[in-house]
């Protein structure tokens, strides 16, 4: 394609220092799409803004308010009719940039309202093929007006209006520095979701605290195949299990602090 043929597409990045690998993720898209957004945390003090300015995109600095705050706020300040969600550490293929060229060709308009992409994650030196790490199937493009951003922080998902077509080219996931960064990311991810977690009265049993975590990973490394992914495989099963683990350990010990206090109340 030629590189001045732009799409009617904004790219909505959010994003804190990202200077070691944001750069890859705008030269992906940079040449061929209309508009690129990208909603900078404001105490971020690497080089990420001056990486983007030069890319062309339009920064924005603004206090960290959650992930689906803060990616809502990226494509409300979007101007084309169509908008495409990408973090900060994934790629367009040429491949899935090919098929977005395919849908607006000749200045066609596409027949849905949204799309998804898979998602290919580089895990420990290993693109991950299996597991519940793949396909990874990301909603990401879709027409202004008929998506929002929802979901539970930081897992923050589309939420569309309509039926969503299936992209074959995918996104490169450049996620997981190493094991360590890994385990700090689940740790983080589990107190976020405990804090989070519904005061609907529905409580985790010690049976369920057991239960979820060994089935994510019966179905990660068995039911998925992830033991064809080799040792990465197996590392990311467990720790989609530690994760699980973790989410609920925490809900569970927040909810016996609150029975704790209540019973203490009682007696007094």
């Amino acid at each position: 394609m030629k590189t001045e043929t732009r799409l009617p597409i904004s790219v909505c990045i959010i994003a804190g220092a990202e200077a070691h690998r944001i750069r890859r993720t705008l030269d992906s898209v940079s040449a061929w799409t209309s508009e690129i957004i990208v909603v900078i945390n404001a105490e971020v003090a690497d080089a990420t803004e001056q990486i983007c300015l030069e890319a062309g995109a339009k920064v924005y600095r603004e206090p960290w308010k959650g992930h689906i705050s803060q990616v809502n706020s990226a494509a409300a300040k979007a101007t084309q009719e169509w908008l495409f969600g990408l973090d900060a550490d994934e790629v367009v293929t040429a491949e899935l940039r090919d098929d977005l060229c395919a849908l607006f060709a000749g200045g066609a308009r596409p027949d849905s309202e949204a799309y998804s992409v898979p998602r290919l994650n580089l895990y420990c030196g290993r693109w991950l093929r299996h597991g519940d790490w793949y396909p990874d199937r990301k909603t990401r493009l879709w027409r202004r007006g008929a998506a929002q951003w929802g979901g539970k922080n930081p897992h923050y998902k589309l939420i569309t209006s309509g039926p969503v077509v299936k992209l074959r080219g995918g996104l490169e996931h450049y996620s997981m520095d190493d094991l360590e960064h890994h385990v700090r990311k689940a740790l983080s991810y589990g107190t976020l979701f405990a804090k989070q977690y519904p005061e609907d009265g529905v409580r985790i049993s010690l049976f369920g605290l057991w239960l979820r975590p060994t089935w994510r990973f019966i179905r990660g490394y068995f039911v998925r195949l992830g033991f064809l992914d080799g040792w990465q495989g197996f590392a990311v099963a467990k720790l989609i299990a530690f994760e699980t683990f973790i989410r609920y350990a925490k809900v569970r010990e927040i909810q016996h602090s609150k029975s704790s206090v209540i019973r203490g109340n009682s007696l007094t």
